[in-house]
């Protein structure tokens, strides 16, 4: 077509299909979103794809001339105050982590409570002179039109802030560009959206999505400058690169997990289980800072909300309370009680993962308009609000008021003096239900109660998980396990007809921990998050004994959750091995061809038609030599990434203007990384019919030692190449160092290892 050859300037409009405004520093997907498509009923989606529409990080510096000259004039000095800009930089992301957690925390307490008081009000008002159908209506009505609010600015003004956000930073710190999901923007709707479905009495909590908020507020500090916002500080552009961009992203995440368990070292061991991909000591240990510097910026600013300053006695969003080791410790004999646990939750981890995987599916299928979403969100909101309504009205286990800590005390029809114990349950924000779970006195429940909560409450959580609103899975999950895991407790103490050795906290605490792990089949983060929530390291060996258990049982059934959601959206994810049954394949089974290469010194038309063809849409493309009328064999000398060259378009390099000397100075590496990480659209840049004729000369702009394979190299060699380095690129040649094909992350991450033995994955291009 002949959108190469538009003019645009910032103000002026392409005409697709609409009129849509087209800025120069918005990502070539932002047109493509602009078209409206005609929306079908039913998407076909089929798990069994691998979807082309994300793009790659490269996690590798292209050492081309301009990099390796800048790199030889930085002194030893300035590379220390490169040093130290990167600790101060993560001492930023904590302390602004952590007063992201506290506004959380401060306005979900605040909101919440005016709720609860109103509807705890309007009960014991009804309960008296009869009509409680008001209540629920009532309670309902806030509840849906909370969530309302948060579904709409999620649905329809950031999507990427939908769910906890964890599947979506794994895949970033595994290298897969996912679209926005670390800008500004998200992190104001994420923070939003949690805050309004917590209040909105959803099964979810608030402590998943600090992962991601954490996650994105790294991402901005260390660019120095905001898209969303349009403003560029004119710092740290020394880090605008995904090598470093990724880097400070897994300090974030681990920020994040910090201050929302108040565990420094859970959330750098989570880091390096979950995340991150690529790790080295210093690395670690700049991740842990940032970690703590999070937890104790929640600490003292919530220490002096709460009135008491100088007592630093709130680590984290969740405080699981003290477990104190008088009372709590266990006896060898309880060991195979925790494993038994640990199978029970494995067990339901695996259900509560495949009805979710069949509800996501349906939701893929058929929720994909925004209004449906919405709708469904409210929809979910009201049945939680009238399943837990009617549990507490159904509920005739009545508990004494003295000497209990009950925030909202309903006292429906039990005696003056009592309260209903299912409200402590349903009534409540989850993180105060579960901490109620694991230290209420014995006989606080009744075990019908417990039941009853435990099976409502999994199918709500599972029902809940994967709407439009920003939520995490995490709390949900240890409510669901601390009270089955309480009741299992009660009934040892029945069985045996003794209550001295089955205190029902300890229970409900290894319930919880194997709930979780079911879930999410984390190991050694949980482990430690667990015990530095509860602050006690007897519990060491039993958490880490059920949740290995949890791990084993639940994968032999489906696998993790998060793992689950990123193989839903299709995400080309490299896990840490190649699959193990792959050593029959080679490179050149696996590789793409043909390879679209460029010479050396190349006329400005071929690389425009190139660059504008859509069908191909490379990204980086090898340069062979350039003079194919000798004999000689035009090997591979370099490789060149298609945001290069359009910086070398736009700024009009061409061999005749440098002889002419028409270009005003030599490029530097400051123009690449201005252009950074959003590059204009090939076909906002206007070459002229006799610009067409120039060359241009990509000598000094390649990468002249590209990684490359020999086409017989098995697949194991070829993926723990392309893994450990974290590239986006890698070429493949023969014996002659011609080049043959190119490995890039999709080839790889399409042979995945099925029930039957290796499967192979089919493309597709949405």
């Amino acid at each position: 077509g002949n959108e190469s050859d538009l003019k645009l300037t910032p103000s002026s409009f392409l005409r697709i299909g609409q009129l849509s405004n087209v800025d120069l520093n918005e990502d070539i997907h932002e047109l493509e979103t602009e078209v409206p498509r005609q929306r079908p009923n039913e998407i076909p989606h089929n798990e069994k794809l691998l979807s082309l529409k994300y793009e790659s990080l490269d996690y590798d510096n292209s050492e081309n001339q301009l990099f390796l000259e800048e790199e030889r004039r930085i002194n030893h000095a300035a590379f220390r105050t490169v040093e130290i800009k990167r600790w101060v930089i993560c001492a930023m992301i904590g302390i602004l982590t952590g007063l992201v957690a506290c506004f959380i925390d401060i306005v979900v307490e605040n909101l919440a409570g005016l709720k609860y008081r109103l509807v705890k009000d309007n009960i014991d008002k009804f309960t008296a002179k009869g009509g409680l159908s008001f209540s629920l209506l009532l309670w309902a009505t806030l509840n849906a039109s909370v969530v309302m609010v948060g579904s709409l600015i999620v649905a329809f003004i950031e999507p990427v802030a939908a769910g906890s956000g964890i599947p979506q930073i794994k895949c970033y710190l595994n290298g897969v560009k996912i679209p926005h999901v670390v800008r500004l923007k998200t992190l104001v709707i994420k923070v939003c959206g949690v805050i309004l479905s917590v209040v909105g009495g959803l099964a979810v909590g608030k402590e998943g999505p600090m992962i991601h908020s954490g996650s994105v507020i790294a991402a901005g500090i260390s660019q120095g400058r905001s898209t969303s916002l349009k403003r560029d500080f004119k710092i740290f552009e020394y880090f605008r690169r995904d090598t470093e961009k990724r880097d400070f992203v897994s300090a974030g995440a681990a920020a994040g997990v910090s201050a929302a368990f108040g565990a420094p070292v859970g959330g750098v061991l989570f880091s390096l289980e979950e995340g991150a991909s690529f790790w080295n000591q210093f690395l670690t240990w700049r991740i842990f800072f940032a970690s703590m510097i999070s937890t104790f910026t929640l600490n003292s600013v919530l220490s002096v909300y709460h009135g008491n300053a100088w007592d630093l006695s709130s680590p984290g969003l969740i405080n699981f309370g003290r477990f104190d080791s008088e009372k709590m410790e266990y006896t060898i004999q309880e060991i195979p009680i925790f494993i038994f646990m640990g199978v029970v939750g494995g067990i339901l981890g695996a259900l509560f993962n495949a009805l979710n995987y069949w509800l996501t599916m349906f939701r893929i299928r058929y929720i994909h308009r925004p209004c449906l979403q919405v709708v469904e969100a409210m929809l979910v909101a009201a049945v939680t609000a009238t399943v837990g309504f009617v549990m507490i009205y159904c509920s005739r286990d009545c508990q004494p008021l003295q000497g209990s800590s009950v925030a909202y005390p309903l006292q429906l029809f039990c005696a003056d003096g009592e309260y209903n114990s299912m409200a402590t349950a349903f009534f409540n924000t989850p993180e105060k239900s579960v901490v109620n779970l694991f230290h209420d006195p014995p006989g606080s429940y009744n075990p019908m109660t417990l039941g009853m909560f435990t099976v409502m409450y999994f199918f709500l959580a599972c029902w809940t998980y994967g709407l439009t609103v920003s939520a995490g899975v995490f709390i949900p999950s240890l409510l669901i396990g601390a009270a089955w895991g309480r009741l299992f407790g009660i009934s040892l103490s029945y069985l045996t007809k003794s209550s001295i050795w089955a205190d029902p906290g300890k229970y409900a605490l290894m319930g919880a921990a194997a709930q979780l792990g079911g879930i999410v089949r984390m190991t050694l983060s949980l482990t430690v998050i667990m015990m530095e929530a509860t602050g006690n390291v007897t519990y060491g060996f039993p958490i880490m004994l059920v949740l290995m258990t949890a791990k084993i049982v639940g994968d032999y059934f489906v696998e993790g959750l998060y793992d689950m959601h990123i193989q839903l959206q299709s995400v080309p994810f490299l896990h840490w091995e190649a699959p193990v049954t792959s050593h029959s394949l080679t490179a050149r089974e696996v590789m793409s061809t043909p390879v679209t290469c460029l010479r050396r010194i190349e006329r400005v038309g071929t690389v425009v038609d190139i660059l504008s063809d859509t069908s191909s849409n490379h990204n980086g493309f090898p340069v062979v030599e350039s003079n194919p009328d000798t004999t000689q064999v035009a090997g591979l000398r370099g490789l060149i990434l298609r945001s290069q060259l359009i910086v070398l378009l736009k700024h009009k390099v061409f061999v005749e203007r440098t002889n002419l000397s028409l270009v005003q100075r030599r490029l530097k590496l400051k123009d690449f990384r201005d252009a950074y990480p959003r590059f204009p659209p090939i076909q906002s840049i206007h070459v002229s019919q006799d610009e067409r004729e120039c060359m241009i000369d990509l000598s000094e702009f390649m990468n002249p030692s590209p990684y490359t394979v020999p086409q017989e190299a098995s697949l194991p060699r070829v993926f723990k190449l392309f893994r450990a380095l974290g590239l986006r690129h890698l070429v493949v040649v023969d014996n002659r160092n011609e080049v043959v094909g190119m490995v890039t992350r999709k080839d790889l991450a399409r042979y995945r290892l099925g029930k039957e033995g290796l499967e192979e994955l089919s493309l597709a291009q949405t």
